[in-house]
């Protein structure tokens, strides 16, 4: 099995993250190559991450590029703190149907490649959901194969998180990482055994790969639990996001070097140099994210065209056996065929095609060794002072319950660190 047919998971070993692939802890289904543009957000604006409360809603939008109005399915799944589907019916957790239609879906206009666009609201007036915890929404064609599926988490706030990031303290590592600490404090909440009942999840940018997990309070002082660990929960601070916006697709803007119309656009981004030993430069990112947006029409669902972007890397310095990828949000940080690049050795750059809606997008680029093992620094380089975005998830099962509550939700950035 090559590479890029695994997918990421992350484990825990001494409260640092380690990136492994295997195929075995497969949680979503990547798409087909017809489905593309798949955004999964909360309808607040400037939201990227699917995390919500119970009561508000979730945004699903995609499009099918074989632009025939196919009849599409979804389907709800519960799943406890491991990502493991939970014991609960469907009636536990939602009230409607299990398995409903897609209703709202409409063709493009005036775009060279054709598509049929869908749109979905969680919940709906068929569907509400009744608890927190983490679910799975699977898109089903008509005989109910899964074509697709994306994660999202929903939690009702019991408990405040407070968050503050930190340049690392360790010697060895003090230019290129960056520590979490953070507190719960639960006054309206009793816990009995807070080492037991309490689990918490962290992300670093909203990457489910970079995911933290089974780390116990170091204190316990009263209604409050302090995760106030110095350098344990680390994450390599890694570099701001490069970028390109193709709103105007017809025209060379910002890191964009040409464009040129076959059958479809085609756009051309200026080569990327590996920036792991250059000097490290603030400019604002989204941190991985990505918006579908056009300048030229009034609705980019329907009337934004697709391109070809061409991607060019020079890494003079790969290993033999590393892969490299590009990498952000608008595949859901999976590691795939189609964002692997290769070595052309006519221009001496490692190159990838995506085919990709019209927006503004945030990538990077990282290495996938022999042993399965993802590195986001190899070729962008690791800074402390680089702004990224941390988010503690955390999890409450009392004693003889059937599942998994999240009962808090908490951010920090490291634009201002607190050492």
């Amino acid at each position: 099995m090559t590479k890029f047919n695994k997918f990421l998971f992350t484990v825990s070993v001494g409260y640092l993250s380690i990136f492994h692939i295997s195929a075995q802890n497969r949680i979503t289904v990547i798409p087909p190559q017809n489905i593309k543009s798949i955004v999964l957000k909360p309808l607040r604006p400037n939201n990227y991450a699917p995390i919500i409360k119970l009561g508000e809603i979730l945004k699903l939008s995609f499009d099918d590029l074989h632009a025939q109005e196919t009849i599409y399915y979804y389907k709800i799944e519960h799943y406890d703190y491991n990502w493991k589907k939970s014991n609960l019916s469907s009636t536990d957790y939602m009230t409607g149907f299990e398995t409903d239609r897609i209703r709202e879906f409409e063709n493009s206009f005036n775009t060279f490649q054709p598509y049929t666009h869908y749109e979905l609201n969680i919940p709906n007036q068929n569907n509400r959901i009744k608890i927190s915890g983490n679910y799975l929404i699977s898109i089903l064609d008509s005989y109910q194969n899964v074509l697709f599926s994306r994660r999202f988490i929903i939690y009702q706030p019991k408990v405040n998180v407070g968050i503050t990031a930190h340049r690392s303290t360790d010697i060895v590592s003090i230019n290129e990482k960056q520590s979490v600490q953070f507190v719960i404090n639960h006054q309206n909440l009793l816990i009995n055994n807070p080492n037991q009942e309490i689990k918490v999840a962290i992300y670093q940018n909203n990457d489910w790969n970079s995911a933290i997990y089974n780390i116990k309070p170091r204190y316990v002082r009263g209604s409050q639990l302090l995760y106030n660990y110095v350098d344990q929960i680390s994450y390599w601070a890694g570099n701001e996001y490069l970028y390109f916006d193709t709103k105007e697709i017809r025209n060379a803007t910002n890191n964009v070097a040409k464009t040129r119309l076959d059958d479809i656009f085609n756009t051309y981004l200026y080569y990327d140099e590996a920036r792991g030993n250059q000097p490290y430069t603030f400019y604002p990112d989204v941190n991985g994210n990505f918006v579908l947006r056009t300048i030229d029409t009034d609705d980019v669902s329907l009337e934004g065209d697709y391109s070809y972007v061409h991607f060019a890397l020079e890494y003079l310095d790969n290993y033999e056996n590393d892969d490299i990828y590009v990498y952000g949000a608008f595949n859901d940080w999976a590691i795939t065929e189609s964002n692997q690049l290769k070595f052309n050795r006519k221009t001496n750059f490692f190159e990838t095609s995506l085919l990709l809606k019209q927006g503004f997008y945030n990538y990077t680029y990282v290495t996938v060794n022999k042993y399965f093992q993802l590195n986001k620094h190899a070729i962008e380089g690791s800074f402390y002072q680089t702004e990224n975005n941390y988010t503690v998830i955390v999890y409450y099962r009392k004693y003889g319950e059937r599942f998994d509550q999240v009962i808090g939700m908490g951010n920090a950035s490291s634009e201002q660190l607190n050492n």
